[in-house]
């Protein structure tokens, strides 16, 4: 028995219970030990015809001896390999021939560490090998970190094998699932169903065993074996886009993502700078069910190579692109010797950085391109880009202001924010935008009526984030946002503006009764010309709006101190309703105070908003009716 060269107990048990998150990841390690071993020997088959090319991984699983077999036909191992390579932790060959290679053969492996993974499953591990040109094999055989033995066998071809003798179940874990034939068919495709070799298994069928039986004849059924390749070998994303049809990226899709309806749209590129990838990604038709949950899980799927690495990267995606699926396929990945995480985070910042400028890229294209398509898209998923413009103080605006979009009062439909700047008639000069709870009563509101009448456009933003995001914006082509509910629309003339003045003055008395009766609700109730048929309406003073008020209002475990917009009750100056109320201050303040109770009432339920006592409302109308 020799021992391992370096502290093998401490290094092992290290590898075993320290350096992988899972004990399913031990047969990753091996297929693609093998697939280095089949790519040395297939590049001596440039140059070497009598190399038996008919490359392939076998895996052998076996019930009743709890073994389970890797084999391949590759370069194989000679006695002196499979010291320096087996009988070392950590001697990498596959790092060693890449070095030699420079950089020509994209192998997977860089460590010598993944085939000890196989100690999480086995109590003893057999190796079986024999090298390219030598008629001689030799088998290595270890049960851990007490050591291992090396001899010479008989194996009739180059190539090796690996013959893991499963632990007990324990437990924690059944290790017998390791030879359960459905299992390993879903860990090969899991894991390695892009390597580039045949991964072939002897699997159970059944068939029926009297094809040629009459109509009125039982089907009678029999089993048997059959050699079954596990592995798609080629990935999708490395084909050229022109030899692939819109139903396989759409099969690929709803297979690999589980999904039920086919993507929205599919983007697939090579990019080339400081790492080099491939990226195959999906905008799905609609989100999951669990998308806007803190559960959800965003992120790509990580190969190197074709080999699963991370399931899931989320630091490949900002969150505003959460909501993309697809795979990412690097051969320049330095991976830590797990190959479960990267060694270089860098590597990771420039894949996502170039991918985020390429996803906008695309998207822009695709709104000018399938501009229909594309709405569908952003009804879908735009709530989250919104935030992505306000979140994090703006930091992204820039980035992503031309792929937001609103409703449009004059255009009844979608629209960007450039597209309404070019609309822009001569003379405004504000994009005016309104807030509410749907389309429908935004376009309802009092304050949007004096800027209709006028013919200016109104964007109307019915999401909560909305108004966070114009206030983020700022200003778009050097044009500032403007709320319908502001206090100048700038819409008025000098003569105008001095008119309303004077009936403001005239009713002063009037107007603080008013604001006095509704007990501290409103700053200040005054006359406006922005109403046409409504007779009054809420606007707010200062940088809270009403519909920041209702945002804060609706979060929730909000432990804050509420965040109260400055209300202003506005009266329309051309309203009989004004009338009203001069004459009955004239004769009855108290009838004045139910009116303005009224009046704020109205102007709530027509602004969406609470009414804070409804059996006063419902009792002061019922007393004004029956007058």
């Amino acid at each position: 028995m020799k021992e391992f060269k370096t502290q093998s107990k401490r290094i092992l048990d290290l590898m075993i219970n320290s350096i992988y998150t899972n004990k399913e990841i031990f047969l990753r390690e091996l297929i693609s030990n093998a697939s280095d071993a089949i790519d040395k020997l297939h590049f001596i088959s440039l140059t070497d015809e009598s190399v038996n090319s008919d490359f392939k991984i076998e895996i052998t699983p076996d019930k009743e001896s709890k073994t389970l077999t890797i084999s391949d036909n590759g370069i194989g191992m000679s006695e002196s390999d499979l010291e320096n390579n087996l009988g070392t932790i950590a001697e990498s060959g596959t790092l060693a021939f890449k070095s030699e290679q420079k950089g020509k053969s994209e192998l997977i492996g860089q460590f010598g560490v993944g085939f000890y993974s196989a100690f999480m499953v086995a109590k003893k591990i057999v190796v079986e090998s024999r090298a390219y040109g030598s008629d001689k094999a030799y088998r290595w055989e270890s049960e851990g970190a007490d050591g291992y033995e090396i001899v010479p066998c008989q194996k009739e071809s180059v190539g090796t094998t690996i013959t893991l003798h499963l632990r007990d179940k324990d437990e924690d874990y059944d290790y017998a699932q390791f030879t359960e034939e459905f299992y390993l068919r879903s860990l090969v495709k899991k894991y390695s169903d892009y390597i580039r070799y045949p991964i072939v298994m002897e699997v159970e069928k059944t068939r029926i065993a009297n094809p040629d039986r009459k109509e009125d004849e039982k089907a009678e059924y029999e089993n048997y074996r059959e050699i079954e390749t596990l592995n798609t070998r080629t990935p999708l994303w490395k084909k050229a886009k022109t030899e692939i049809m819109a139903e396989e990226y759409d099969g690929f899709y709803t297979a690999k993502f589980h999904d039920f309806e086919k993507p929205n749209k599919v983007l697939h590129f090579n990019i080339e700078g400081s790492v080099n990838y491939t990226a195959l990604l999906f905008l799905p038709s609609h989100p999951p069910t669990d998308y806007y949950h803190k559960e959800y899980q965003r992120g790509l799927q990580l190969y190197c190579n074709g080999v699963l690495i991370m399931d899931s990267c989320a630091d490949l995606l900002p969150d505003y692109f959460g909501f993309i699926k697809g795979v990412i396929d690097s051969s320049d990945l330095s991976l830590n010797i797990s190959r479960e995480m990267l060694q270089q985070d860098r590597q990771l910042r420039a894949i996502g950085s170039s991918l985020e400028k390429k996803i906008i890229a695309e998207l822009k294209k695709y709104m000018q391109s399938e501009r229909d398509n594309y709405e569908k898209f952003f009804n879908q998923f735009g709530l989250t880009i919104k935030f992505g413009v306000y979140n994090s103080f703006g930091l992204n605006k820039e980035k992503l202001k031309d792929l937001v979009m609103f409703y449009s009062s004059s255009e009844k439909k979608l629209t960007t924010l450039t597209e309404y700047v070019s609309r822009m008639q001569p003379d405004q000069k504000y994009i005016y935008y309104a807030c509410g709870d749907s389309i429908e009563r935004i376009d309802a509101l009092p304050q949007t009526e004096l800027i209709k009448e006028k013919g200016y456009e109104i964007l109307y933003m019915p999401d909560s984030v909305d108004e966070f995001v114009v206030k983020t914006l700022g200003t778009v082509e050097e044009k500032e946002f403007k709320s319908v509910g502001a206090k100048d629309l700038g819409l008025e003339s000098e003569e105008e503006k001095e008119k309303i003045k004077e009936q403001a003055d005239e009713n002063k008395e009037l107007f603080e009764f008013m604001r006095d009766a509704l007990d501290g609700e409103v700053k200040e109730v005054r006359l406006s010309t922005r109403m046409k048929s409504n007779a009054v309406c809420l606007t707010a003073d200062g940088e809270v709006s009403l519909e920041m008020e209702k945002v804060f209002k609706s979060l929730k475990n909000n432990s804050q101190m509420p965040v109260i917009a400055e209300k202003v009750l506005e009266i329309n100056a051309n309203h009989k309703i004004l009338d009203k109320l001069k004459s009955l201050f004239a004769v009855s303040r108290d009838e004045v105070k139910k009116y303005a109770k009224l009046l704020y009432a109205t102007a709530l339920i027509t602004e969406g908003m609470e009414i804070e006592n409804p059996s006063e409302f419902v009792m002061a109308l019922g007393e004004v009716l029956a007058k």
